[in-house]
């Protein structure tokens, strides 16, 4: 490679990985890049891969922004630090380690581990994938004090991640997120890092662990006398060759249904996803093939979750009793609606529970939530604020459920993130009972939307590449901030709330008060018609997002494709009127 064609901090830090103490099959790799791809070394050692709140994700190789055994140990070694630091006084120090179907994720899960019992640290590792809600639950049934997932969730093929956890089995929260990435900073040399691992202080866990997570689900079913009479619902499920491949299963059949139905080609645990362009449920391409499946065997139900089974996509059939896919708003609002009516046929409301949404997520969960007299909290997108929320009430108030418009829920708290099994089992459960009073989940969907108002919603990305994309996201948002919408699309703008100032206005009252939630830039702009728009720069990536929400009344369900065309015909003048492309 000529010293010409790149700066020369990426050849010092290409030369100093050739000179360091590295395996010789990622020298060869970069030796091959220096020789054929100088874009690609670029690429590969411009920058740290940065280790997040949430921990690491980044595409697989040889280099420091890469997931490679190198930047995997070195974060684990910071991770190790400041575990020692704060539970240095304790007689053990435990950590789990979970996987999914990525490649390399064996070995990135093998060096967690080595690189933890080197720093003397009690390890528990699964003997092979487990779903990502399993390890938050193994954290909390294993008394440990982190956790750690190797997934990359539902990104491409080439990439992996690595994700972490805290003791109550929660995504890292302050002050921990800030003081480990502080921790895996301070590490700048892979010699500093204990690889060698000690295996007395490696334990492999599995079915055990998988015994007790289904018990706790089983436990949370609410109707299980029409399961019984409904165990034969033609359920199409596929993992789409993750995590889930066995425990959606397993926990559908512990929950009573015995007629799930597979597609063994989706069933293959496989990194590269040969069947899919996407592993992500959210994609209408994902379910495809269970779709197809569905309709050839005549099935009630579909569903498939991501890799790492946290999430989890449903098709239903609808009024001419073909599969349309549910958005994640509405998978939350049937899963919400059916836990609070069964709550409250049960007996089980008292005046203290609650349930959590993130403030992207529909309104239709709050106006359900109400009518029920149950309190709902609003939290920043990210389950680690559900979570936290959980454990800051724990004692006080009782958890019933919460969700996300990203396809993420939860149901019961033993598990501290979304959890797609669990989810499962619930939406199977959810469609029997509805079967039992003669309806179809869609039928369900349009009673909630008859009773409680029909909600649409949409998402628009607005991608700004480079320094200057960024400098213009910055640009709209304090345009939006100066010269604040006073109405939009013909309806007045009745509230705005900023979350990067922490405050509320009402312009009907004419009041402020504070948001009490952590600072973040994200606007909310609510109309006097219901309607709410939110705008959200990605903190992940270079664009910036904007929520519709828009609310109309059915009368009947015969109505609802009429509606749902009004409305979505408002959310295209809203964003007309945003100068914005839909």
């Amino acid at each position: 490679m000529k010293e010409n064609s790149t700066n020369l901090k990426i050849l010092e830090r290409s030369n100093s990985w050739l000179a360091g103490n590295y395996d010789e099959d990622t020298k060869k790799q970069i030796r091959h890049l220096m020789d054929n791809d100088p874009a690609g070394l670029t690429d590969a050692f411009y920058r740290d891969l940065e280790f997040g709140t949430g921990g690491l994700r980044g595409i697989m190789g040889a280099g420091t922004n890469r997931m490679n055994r190198y930047t995997v140990g070195m974060a684990t070694q910071g991770l190790a630090n400041y575990l020692l630091r704060v539970f240095g006084e304790e007689r053990e120090i435990k950590a789990a380690i979970a996987y999914d179907n990525r490649t390399n994720n064996t070995l990135f899960a093998q060096i967690t581990a080595d690189v933890l019992s080197a720093n003397g640290i009690k390890v528990y590792l699964f003997d092979a994938l487990r779903p990502t809600p399993e390890l938050s639950f193994a954290i909390r049934y294993l008394h440990c004090h982190t956790g750690i997932v190797i997934t990359a969730s539902h990104n491409p093929p080439e990439y992996n991640g690595y994700k972490v956890y805290w003791n109550d089995g929660g995504q890292l929260v302050p002050p921990h997120d800030k003081n480990i990435i502080a921790g895996v900073q301070k590490i700048r040399s892979v010699d500093e890092v204990r690889f060698k691992g000690r295996n007395e202080l490696i334990e492999f866990i599995g079915e055990k662990v998988d015994q007790e997570y289904i018990k706790n689900i089983k436990a949370l079913s609410l109707s299980p006398e029409v399961i019984d009479k409904y165990s034969d619902l033609r359920i199409v499920y596929t993992p789409l060759h993750g995590s889930g491949v066995h425990l959606v299963p397993m926990a559908l059949k512990a929950f009573g249904f015995q007629n799930i139905i597979h597609i063994p080609e989706q069933d293959e645990i496989n990194g590269h996803f040969p069947t899919l362009k996407s592993p992500n449920p959210e994609e209408p391409a994902a379910l495809s093939m269970a779709i197809e499946k569905a309709r050839e065997s005549h099935a009630d139900l579909v569903m498939g979750t991501d890799p790492d089974a946290d999430r989890i996509g449903i098709a239903v059939r609808d009024l001419h009793n073909d599969f349309i896919l549910l958005n994640g708003n509405q998978t939350a609002s049937l899963l919400t609606f059916y836990l609070l009516t069964r709550w409250k046929e049960k007996g089980k409301l008292s005046g203290k529970e609650f349930i959590v949404k993130t403030i992207v997520t529909s309104e239709l969960l709050k106006d359900m939530a109400t009518a029920f007299n149950v309190e709902t909290f609003d939290v920043l997108t990210g389950f680690k604020y559900i979570a936290e929320l959980i454990r800051e009430l724990e004692g006080q108030k009782i958890f019933i459920g919460g969700g996300e418009e990203s396809y993420g829920y939860l149901i019961g708290d033993f598990v501290r993130d979304k959890d797609a099994v669990t989810s499962s089992c619930f939406v199977a459960e959810a469609a029997a009972w509805a079967a039992s009073k003669g309806m179809t989940l869609y039928d369900l969907l349009l009673e909630i939307y008859r009773t409680h108002g029909l909600f649409r919603e949409k998402l628009v990305s607005v991608e700004k590449k480079g320094i200057t994309g960024a400098e213009e996201i910055e640009g709209m948002m304090r345009k939006y901030r100066k010269e604040p919408y006073l109405s939009i699309a013909d309806s007045d703008v009745i509230c705005i709330k900023d979350y990067l100032i922490q405050l509320e206005k009402d312009f009907v009252k004419g009041e402020e008060h504070p948001i009490h939630l952590p600072k973040s830039d994200v606007l909310q702009f609510f109309l006097a018609d219901g309607s709410k728009i939110t705008v959200r720069p990605s903190g992940t990536e270079p664009k910036i997002k904007f929520y519709f929400s828009v609310k109309g009344h059915l009368e009947n369900k015969q109505n609802y494709e009429e509606v749902a065309r009004q409305l979505d015909g408002k959310i295209d003048a809203i964003i007309h009127h945003m100068g914005l492309k839909g």
